[in-house]
């Protein structure tokens, strides 16, 4: 089979296809013909050597959907022919996330998805929306579960709530089409005109340059009766949190999921402290908030925002067009 292998940290150059033996399914284990895999930017962080504890040679990517094509003995949550997506964290099914729960993460702490054919343990699968194809499915893992635990698992987003988003990727836009879905109210910023007026087609109540707008947390304060929001959905990082601080209200929810701005910089606590902030780290999700996602996608029949779809063989043009952040929600790529 087909297989893609980042091979060192020395970034995009080092992300090579190549021949590898197709995995045969042990017991409990399910062989799975992937049909779609879907970037986030944490693949780009793992390619270009800043994402941790990672050891190379690696598949990778934690996004996938495909179709099952042969099970292992004592298999019984799926069957030859059903539509799966792996979960990003393979051993996380349910409660709360642990050090070794960690450790059984696609792509990253085991080998990923970008593959034509890969071995999961049956736990590690979710059955797709019927109304969705491979490639919206391959959307979901990451991006999908992470705005949905954010916002609903431990946001409780409610109608009636205000929610802020920062900018137009992945998780942003899944977050708006979940805060929309609960009848909340949302502001959304980017620093691009023309994604904002996509944005407003999907949902969003209010838009904000922060180019032209650089303090967009006092526009957030003024949108809000001088308020604030509810909830913020934080993917800049320690370049965007302090502003994050500054535009929740008083008691509101500041959910930080990813470092897109920078990481390691001086964050001053006070705000936290006076008005009451809750503060909570999201990593992705587990199996169980997958489903009950899942559900609620089929009942609304929500469809993911894909913005460009690459083949198998232009893998590495697929990160290098992510790198460049033109893209509005997922960028996926086909195996087919």
């Amino acid at each position: 089979m087909k297989a893609y292998e980042i091979q060192s940290n020395a970034g995009l150059d080092a992300l090579k296809l190549g021949d590898q033996p197709q995995p045969q399914p042990g017991n409990g284990q399910v062989l799975v013909k992937v049909r779609a895999t879907s970037l986030n930017y944490r693949d780009l962080m793992v390619a270009e050597g800043s994402y941790g504890a990672v050891s190379y040679p690696l598949i990778p990517m934690s996004d996938g959907a495909g179709e099952v094509v042969a099970v292992g003995e004592g298999v019984t949550r799926v069957k030859i022919g059903d539509r799966v997506a792996a979960i990003f964290f393979q051993n996380w099914i349910d409660g709360a996330l642990t050090r070794e729960k960690m450790k059984s993460d696609l792509g990253g702490g085991i080998d990923g998805m970008l593959a034509e054919y890969v071995v999961l343990n049956q736990d590690g699968l979710v059955i797709l929306p019927d109304h969705l194809s491979y490639t919206e499915g391959a959307t979901l893992p990451c991006a999908a579960v992470t705005a949905w635990h954010a916002l609903v698992t431990k946001g409780n987003v409610s109608a009636g709530d205000t929610v802020l988003l920062l900018g137009t990727g992945g998780v942003s836009i899944f977050a708006l089409q979940f805060a929309k879905m609960h009848g909340a109210k949302v502001i959304i910023t980017s620093s691009s005109d023309e994604k904002l007026a996509q944005a407003k087609k999907l949902g969003a109540d209010e838009t904000i340059n922060y180019t032209t707008t650089p303090d967009w947390e006092k526009q957030v304060y003024e949108l809000t009766n001088r308020t604030g929001v509810d909830h913020v959905v934080e993917v800049g990082g320690a370049g965007t949190l302090p502003k994050s601080l500054q535009a929740v209200r008083i008691g509101g929810g500041v959910s930080l999921i990813g470092v897109l701005s920078g990481k390691g910089r001086d964050i001053d606590p006070m705000p936290i402290l006076f008005k009451s902030i809750t503060l909570q780290g999201i990593y992705v999700g587990s199996r169980e908030m997958f489903e009950t996602m899942n559900q609620a996608i089929s009942q609304q029949k929500i469809y993911p925002i894909i913005d460009l779809v690459f083949p198998f063989s232009a893998a590495p043009e697929a990160y290098r067009y992510l790198k460049n952040a033109s893209h509005f929600g997922k960028v996926v790529i086909e195996i087919d």
